[in-house]
């Protein structure tokens, strides 16, 4: 048997735009029900030409998300005119319905074929026409992404004798079979395509980066650019810029490290060795990440971010974080413009009962 169906995919909003909608909207390469505004709507696909005579529709894959209290239906109706009833072209007659088209519709395709996305069609003509009903009883909204029809290609029932390919029963019920061996096939030569990192996303995504141990919470675009790094990442691990990369990943911020070496009181240039001992201490194996005050929105987050920092920092060191907030120091003669000037003083006469406040001047002319 010949593993390669050939089929029709609906996979690009390109090819859903010649059909009807109603209460369903175009949503990127397919289709979605707003939930917000409705809780059932149709889509009526333009007329699928065969080329042939009396040709048996067969199987009709609809790849969709339904999140919990949704439903999808699918209506089929073929035949070998384009004329239903009075009109004379039913593609033209379906978009030429006014107001709501429920009951109009419904006539023409009669009962859903299927109430799931993978289906046996059932129906004999040279053209076909599928109705897609989506629907919500909460607020989310199912989407549906492709449609797959099987054109052509060899069944299982075409390889047994004659008398039995005619049965009805027999083809129905190897339908099955078909479609398992079909889909494993396909899927089988898929399967190189899906293991590039680049194009696939979801759970083999997740599982492609577990072979290069990167863990990420962030979205496929996210993972695919820790992956794509992943070497580099691990060689500049344990270094400065690793750490910043460690830093800027988690927080989405660009840090200031300090090392011990930077701020030793020990240097001969250092200016005031008391005060770097008091803000740095004398421990060499610690190093200080500095930080916008605003870069954690609560206490949870902060904590998390230093156990994550715990894993990605070198044996044997340890940070310390600050939040620094952002400022501007002027100093007593920083000028703003012609004769201004930033401060001043406030004569004071000294006594035990007077608070003397930073910006209290002690001294100056009397005219002053």
């Amino acid at each position: 048997m010949e593993p390669i169906q050939t089929q029709m995919v609906y996979c690009c909003a390109e090819q859903w735009l010649g059909g009807r909608f109603h209460q369903i909207e175009p949503w990127g390469d397919g289709l979605r029900l707003d939930a917000a505004r409705a809780s059932a709507g149709l889509y009526c696909m333009a007329a699928v030409d065969s080329g042939e005579n009396g040709f048996s529709w067969g199987r009709a894959v609809v790849e969709a998300d339904l999140p919990p209290d949704t439903a999808l239906r699918v209506y089929a109706y073929a035949s070998d005119t384009r004329q239903w009833g009075d009109w004379a072209d039913l593609d033209q007659g379906i978009r030429s319905i006014e107001g709501d088209p429920t009951k109009a519709l419904q006539t023409i395709f009669g009962p859903p074929v299927a109430q799931q996305g993978d289906c046996l069609l059932g129906r004999t003509g040279r053209y076909l026409w599928l109705m897609l009903e989506l629907a919500a009883t909460g607020s989310h909204s199912p989407v549906i992404h492709t449609l797959r029809l099987q054109m052509g290609g060899d069944h299982m029932a075409d390889y047994l004798p004659a008398i039995y390919q005619q049965e009805n029963f027999t083809r129905r019920f190897l339908s099955v079979f078909n479609s398992m061996y079909a889909d494993m096939e396909r899927s089988i030569d898929a399967l190189p395509g899906r293991m590039d990192y680049q194009h696939t996303g979801g759970a083999l995504l997740r599982y492609l980066a577990s072979w290069v141990c990167v863990e990420e919470d962030g979205g496929d675009d996210r993972l695919r650019e820790r992956i794509r790094t992943a070497l580099s990442d691990y060689e500049e691990r344990y270094t400065v810029e690793g750490v910043r990369k460690s830093v800027r990943r988690l927080t989405g911020r660009d840090p200031i490290l300090i090392e011990h070496f930077q701020v030793s009181p020990n240097r001969p240039d250092c200016r005031d060795p008391d005060l770097y001992r008091r803000l740095y201490g004398e421990d060499p194996y610690r190093f200080f990440v500095l930080l916008p005050e605003d870069t954690f929105s609560s206490q949870r987050e902060r904590e998390a971010f230093q156990r994550d920092m715990e894993e990605v920092i070198p044996a044997g060191m340890s940070m310390q974080m600050i939040q620094i907030k952002p400022c501007i120091q002027l100093d007593w003669h920083t000028y703003l413009g012609v004769n201004s000037r930033i401060g001043g003083y406030v004569p004071a006469a000294i006594d035990e009962q007077v608070t003397i406040h930073y910006d209290t001047t002690i001294g100056g002319a009397n005219h002053e």
